[in-house]
């Protein structure tokens, strides 16, 4: 019997099965963008869920983003996170070895939280222009990181406290920054910030370490 999908969108590989990527929305809820780059990870061959956390609010302006994000509770997400979590686990049966998390902006201060409280089944963390603050003693994962150069919402103050703490917790990191980028580079659809040849970089750069083996 198949599990019993949470709210968010699924994306599966032709075959039917893969192993299994989380994907968190960043503050504009899970928009078009989002459903996208579930298919494209599904079209090379994962299974990919991201768990709706506005509950179908979307926003396109900086305000009404915020104002989603602010009546954010955080608690509430973290159950939907778990549950989406499980969900995945089971769906992608065999193929499952642990899940990969990616997290954009919003939900890149989500995917690191669950890989600290989340250890067993949290497997590798991609994050997009996004930090946060946690204790990853208990953490298995390993960590990539996708930093704008020049970006007002993410100072690289943060980026350096989040690399220095994996590193005291002996977790494997590699951070990248790309050059004349700002916040949402890799969002098509947010014309302004979008940049088109770190977006590539950054794609392969994340499938090639969803691909390699993890202990």
């Amino acid at each position: 019997m198949k599990p019993t999908q949470p709210n968010g969108y699924l994306a599966v590989p032709p075959g039917g099965e893969g192993s299994g990527v989380l994907v968190l929305h960043a503050w504009w809820g899970l928009n078009n963008t989002m459903k996208a780059f579930c298919k494209r990870l599904a079209e090379s061959g994962f299974v990919s869920f991201a768990p709706d956390l506005y509950h179908g609010k979307i926003a396109d302006r900086i305000p009404d983003a915020v104002a989603l994000s602010n009546a954010l509770d955080a608690n509430l997400a973290k159950a939907d996170i778990a549950d989406a979590t499980r969900f995945l686990c089971e769906r992608a049966g065999r193929a499952n070895h642990g899940l990969a998390v990616i997290g954009f902006s919003l939900g890149a201060y989500f995917a690191l939280d669950l890989s600290a409280t989340d250890p067993e089944h949290i497997r590798s963390v991609t994050v997009f222009y996004g930090t946060g603050p946690a204790d990853y003693s208990r953490s298995r994962a390993d960590y990539l990181g996708h930093f704008a150069e020049t970006d007002e919402f993410e100072p690289q103050s943060e980026v350096d406290k989040l690399e220095a703490a994996l590193r005291r917790a002996g977790r494997p990191a590699t951070f990248h920054r790309y050059a004349g980028t700002g916040h949402w580079f890799f969002e098509p659809d947010r014309p302004n910030a979008f940049n088109r040849a770190a977006a590539s970089l950054a794609w392969d750069r994340t499938l090639a370490f969803l691909r390699r083996p993890f202990t």
